[in-house]
């Protein structure tokens, strides 16, 4: 027997076999408190972006350096990623469908 063949059999054999994936025990906790997190981590950032303005304010009235860009951009791109995470493991898992 062949190589090709063997490994033909055994894909053929493996593509039999259906999985049908399911939650451990007391996964509803564990998904509860990633959402707490992910409420957390929005607070944080719409948090961010009120710092950031106040203090783009006061910078501008003061003339001082203006710094607040880097912390309002940056609270944006967090807010991207973070918001973004859950949809791209989502694709990566299922295999973008």
């Amino acid at each position: 027997m062949s190589t090709a063949h063997a490994v033909s059999e055994a894909l053929t054999v493996l593509a039999d076999i259906k999985i049908t994936p399911r939650n451990p025990p007391e996964m509803d906790k564990f998904v509860n408190l990633v959402n707490y997190l992910a409420w957390f981590v929005s607070l944080a950032g719409i948090a961010a972006v009120i710092y950031g303005g106040g203090k783009f304010g006061w910078e501008r009235f003061h003339g001082g350096a203006v710094e607040s860009p880097k912390i309002i951009l940056g609270a944006l791109f967090g807010g991207i990623v973070a918001t973004s995470a859950g949809p791209i493991m989502n694709a990566v898992v299922t295999g973008g469908g």
